[in-house]
């Protein structure tokens, strides 16, 4: 049995409330309603488009949190962020990141989201990336969206240094991993 058009639409808003990052697909496949339906829904209920929603998140974070990059230097959008704990980003691979040859993402895409991200979750004024070791486990296609978990696990504070960990996955695919060790430029006590 179908649920009423108005009980959709409440439900629809509390879902999105709760996690804002979810497709139209995805709700549509939630409320077993076309893709259509729910945009529909969104419209009548003055929801944003999922692009909107991660813009006004993005930018929400970003004036909050992040000190050691400007929000135009960071790859992807950075939706939660807790500066010397862990942060997560999405990015959305167009046909502008990808090979014309086999549609595969460029690596440096990848990186570039998880080393702005591992940048970003430091809380200074100026981080930079003393050394990485990345690796790239399953290819990446135009259409997916990358989400990238940072998360900070060691500190030296007499070498100045912090270890931090990405990992990147397409749905449950985890693409990618790699282990930043961020320079500090102030001294922590």
């Amino acid at each position: 049995m179908r649920m009423p058009k108005k009980e959709r639409q409440r439900q629809l808003g509390l879902l999105l409330e709760e996690n804002p990052f979810l497709t139209d697909g995805e709700l549509s496949e939630h409320f077993t309603v076309s893709v259509q339906t729910i945009r529909l829904d969104r419209l009548e209920g003055g929801i944003p488009e999922l692009r909107e929603r991660l813009k006004t998140v993005a930018t929400r974070t970003m004036k909050e949190e992040v000190k050691s990059l400007h929000s135009d230097e960071i790859i992807g959008d950075i939706i939660d962020i807790e500066l010397d704990k862990k942060a997560l980003s999405i990015f959305d691979v167009t046909t502008d990141h990808v090979f014309q040859r086999n549609g595969i993402t460029r690596g440096h895409h990848l990186f570039a989201q998880a080393n702005s991200l591992a940048v970003a979750v430091m809380d200074d004024d100026l981080a930079l990336t003393v050394k990485s070791t990345i690796n790239f486990l399953k290819p990446v296609k135009a259409g997916d969206r990358v989400v990238a978990r940072a998360e900070v696990k060691k500190e030296s504070l007499l070498e100045k240094r912090t270890l931090v960990e990405v990992v990147s996955t397409v749905g449950e695919e985890t693409v990618f991993t790699g282990e930043f060790y961020m320079f500090r430029t102030t001294d922590r006590k």
